[in-house]
């Protein structure tokens, strides 16, 4: 069975925090997607990758075409970068790939692609797949702290970490 809680291969944290900001400060917390669209002057199809992100790690709700940031979404907002990489961290633990990487522990970016076939998880089934495995692992975890790099490995970091 596929997770509708995975983080989207082309979400990056820079887009998150441009997202949420416009959200907040333009729209006062909520909009129209299409007037989002339009704001950000971007297209639709560029900008449904940091959406759906968004609100898998909870930080917006969507439905009936509109966006809307939540209370975490505003504490993400508001925080300094620390406290930003902590609420990122926590929100990884139930978001694919990072909930099979937990059970993993330790685990090449193959082993992990494998899991999640395995599993059913298809979006990361492309030719470009393992990359963009890769660039989530780096991009999402390596950045939180929520994993570590060691050699060819990732390896969750099972203590609170100082960034």
């Amino acid at each position: 069975m596929s997770s509708n809680l995975t983080i989207h291969p082309n979400s990056r944290v820079a887009d998150l925090v441009g997202l949420l900001y416009v959200i907040l400060n333009t729209f006062g917390g909520k909009t129209d997607l299409y007037i989002l669209e339009k704001e950000l002057e971007v297209d639709l199809d560029d900008l449904m990758p940091i959406v759906y992100t968004a609100n898998t790690l909870g930080f917006v709700t969507i439905g009936e075409g509109d966006i809307m940031i939540t209370d975490k979404g505003i504490e993400f907002v508001k925080s300094g970068l620390k406290k930003r990489k902590e609420i990122i961290r926590r929100s990884l633990k139930l978001a694919e790939p990072f909930k099979t990487a937990s059970e993993l522990r330790r685990f090449t970016p193959e082993e992990l692609l494998d899991r999640l076939r395995e599993k059913g998880i298809q979006l990361y089934v492309s030719p470009s797949g393992k990359y963009d495995l890769e660039l989530t692992l780096i991009e999402w975890g390596v950045y939180s702290g929520f994993l570590a790099k060691d050699d060819e490995e990732y390896v969750i970091r099972t203590t609170e970490v100082q960034i």
